[in-house]
């Protein structure tokens, strides 16, 4: 993957995106990514001419999208969905907006998992502990994890793919003690690093909440600044959701910016994506994403 990416030189809160995360998120519902609007929106993100070149090349190289013509005339058209990073599991951004609508409180329940997996196993050891950090548990000790969520199913469903299912043990438990914590909070600060997460968020919101007074209180921007605008807040949304483990609003400390910045960053797309025009071109496959992750929170 190209390390290339830019800071736009207007705003110090604008987020570091990769060239090829600009070509990915410009994909169209169509599967085409037009030249012409990719080095536009690649040029307001900082980058070159020079960067973009090379990164379709690599990409086309890499077989991920086909292309007809050259320079800006050209087309890119996407071999397969290459939304990449910037996309969000929208199962996961729905319980997230769950929690902040209070529709999903917590039961006082802790979910532990512990796997004693051979060295001969290293690869399935590996995949399963990265599965169980993805769904937001924390390490106690080696090879004992523990979260907050009823991820149980998932796990068990996980360690059965790799073959690994009898070396995991798992329990619940409302009466956990680390050392000589037992209040809830203060597990749950000690667990996971909640004031970096929380920072992730305060620079969400401060970004969106520029950008959607730029959208609201302005004249109506161009085109190409829309999708620039889409492209950042994509990337800071993912950069500030992934490592959160999704805590249950009780154990959080308060206030707690993750719901602010959900909240905005929501009301920013609804903006962003707009009406669709009549004989205009079709919407960026990103927007179709956010649109299903930020659907009702209660449905």
């Amino acid at each position: 993957m190209t390390s290339a990416s830019a800071h736009a030189d207007s705003g110090d809160d604008r987020p570091e995106i990769p060239t090829r995360l600009v070509v990915q998120a410009l994909v169209r519902e169509d599967g085409a990514v037009h030249a012409g609007e990719l080095y536009t929106v690649a040029g307001l993100l900082g980058m070159s001419d020079q960067q973009i070149r090379l990164c379709v090349k690599r990409l086309v190289a890499e077989g991920r999208f086909t292309q007809e013509g050259r320079g800006r005339k050209a087309t890119l058209h996407a071999v397969a969905d290459v939304s990449g990073s910037l996309a969000p599991d929208a199962a996961y951004v729905r319980h997230a907006y769950r929690q902040d609508a209070g529709l999903a409180p917590w039961d006082g329940t802790w979910h532990l998992f512990a796997f004693a997996i051979p060295e001969s196993r290293r690869t399935a050891r590996d995949t399963l502990r990265e599965h169980l950090l993805h769904l937001g548990a924390a390490p106690v000790h080696s090879g004992l994890y523990v979260t907050a969520n009823p991820v149980a199913e998932l796990v068990e469903a996980r360690a059965g793919q790799l073959g690994v299912l009898a070396t995991l043990t798992r329990l619940s438990t409302t009466d956990l003690r680390i050392g000589g914590l037992t209040d809830p909070g203060a597990l749950a600060a000690a667990l996971w690093p909640l004031t970096e997460i929380a920072q992730r968020y305060e620079d969400l919101a401060a970004f969106a909440g520029a950008r959607l007074a730029r959208l609201t209180e302005g004249p109506e921007p161009p085109d190409a600044e829309r999708l620039t605008m889409a492209i950042e807040l994509a990337a800071l949304f993912t950069e500030a959701m992934e490592p959160d483990p999704l805590l249950p609003p009780q154990l959080l400390p308060e206030p707690w910016p993750g719901r602010d910045a959900r909240r905005l960053a929501a009301d920013c797309w609804r903006h962003l994506r707009g009406p669709r025009r009549a004989g205009g071109a079709p919407a960026l496959r990103l927007f179709a994403l956010y649109a299903d992750a930020l659907g009702p929170a209660d449905g």
